[in-house]
């Protein structure tokens, strides 16, 4: 049984069900109606830097390792079209990390250094390369990096692809169906749900923001959080950013989609509404996000902006992955990926399911788990 409806818990219930397995997913809204629908789409590999220049180079080593799943997570969505038979928009164009301050050239280099050291391709741009490669780019900005790995694909596409395939090849799928208790029998577990008790002989966490309720059930704490952050989109637009834009010294992300809308991000916080208890656009984070784009590249002022959203996303201090079996409950697997999961989710189902089949995992995931912090 596969407890979640997003990214990493469709893709899961499709990798089983590819192979033979009996797969039960279940959601307890809609599919994809969390923070994998609500993400801009990029693909990251590069080490995030503002909680590199928040937490240090310490910090900054230890995450290190996981760039190489990342990047095995990239590679792994160039297959995926192919795969699940639809357009994802899948498009790699590169990540382009700006500064707009000298001083933030030294700390991208002591960065770069690191992702250096696990196998990251990473240049940087002096201010004629970073207006050669974008030109689209304000005069301001004194250079930066280029990561030649990153791209996007549709959120509102990938999940859905998952989910229609693995229920071609045998799953199940349960919609509006919240789990409400989580026991072990000595055969596996008993899940209890709003739709009637469902019997298992495996479960796999891929929860996000609520995997922390999950676990609980069997009285495992995990160190996971959710966060409420907001993303815009405005009107399509002439084609001119074809990179994933990053600011050095401030909360951006900036893509253009397939069809010329520009996503506008960053990690900026919404709220949450004393009504519903829903994550909501805050007008605060809107307008700060909103002028930062415009003076990192100038003519996202010309653009129409068309809506914000909110959306809950799960996010750990280290930002390492908890992926695999439960160190106390034999059956009982994990499949999280905190922060970038649009990126790994493929990748992260793909090793899960492997693991659950007993399957030596396709990459050695000892270096990046943080699966020991499952108490």
């Amino acid at each position: 049984m596969v407890i979640g409806g997003g990214l990493a818990g469709c893709a899961t219930a499709y990798y089983l069900a590819r192979e033979g397995v009996g797969v039960t997913l279940t959601e307890r809204s809609d599919l994809n109606m969390q923070a994998s629908g609500a993400n801009a789409g990029g693909f990251h590999a590069q080490i995030p830097h503002l909680t590199f220049m928040e937490e240090g180079d310490a910090w900054a080593r230890n995450f290190a390792p996981v760039v190489e799943m990342l990047l095995a997570g990239i590679r792994l969505w160039g297959t995926l079209e192919k795969e699940l038979d639809s357009d994802l928009e899948y498009y790699i164009g590169g990540g382009i990390l700006i500064a707009d301050q000298e001083v933030q050239m030294r700390d991208i280099a002591r960065r770069m250094e690191i992702e250096h050291s696990v196998g990251l391709e990473i240049h940087a741009l002096t201010r004629n390369e970073l207006r050669s490669l974008a030109p689209y780019v304000s005069e301001n900005m004194v250079g930066g990096c280029f990561c030649p790995a990153e791209g996007k694909a549709n959120p509102l596409l990938a999940t859905r692809a998952f989910a229609r395939r693995a229920v071609e090849k045998g799953a199940v799928i349960l919609r509006n169906t919240e789990v409400t208790g989580l026991e072990s029998n000595g055969q596996g577990f008993t899940v209890r749900t709003s739709a009637g008790d469902i019997e298992a002989a495996r479960v796999v966490n891929c929860a996000g923001a609520e995997a922390g309720r999950i676990a609980r059930m069997l009285n495992m704490d995990v160190a996971i959080q959710g966060f409420p952050i907001q993303v815009s989109v405005t009107a399509p637009a002439e084609p001119f950013i074809k990179h994933l834009v990053y600011a050095a010294g401030h909360r951006l992300t900036l893509k253009q989609a397939a069809n010329g809308t520009l996503l506008i991000g960053g990690g900026w916080p919404a709220k949450i509404s004393n009504i519903t208890g829903q994550p909501v656009a805050g007008l605060d984070s809107l307008l700060g996000n909103l002028r930062l784009a415009k003076y990192v590249v100038p003519a996202v002022g010309e653009a129409q902006l068309m809506r914000s959203w909110a959306a809950i996303v799960n996010g750990t201090a280290d930002w390492k992955p908890i992926i695999g079996e439960a160190p106390k409950h034999k059956g009982f697997f994990f499949n999280l990926f905190p922060w970038t999961g649009f990126t790994a989710g493929p990748i992260s189902a793909l090793v899960t399911s492997e693991l659950v089949l007993g399957r030596k995992p396709s990459i050695d995931i000892t270096r990046y788990s943080a699966l020991s912090g499952v108490m």
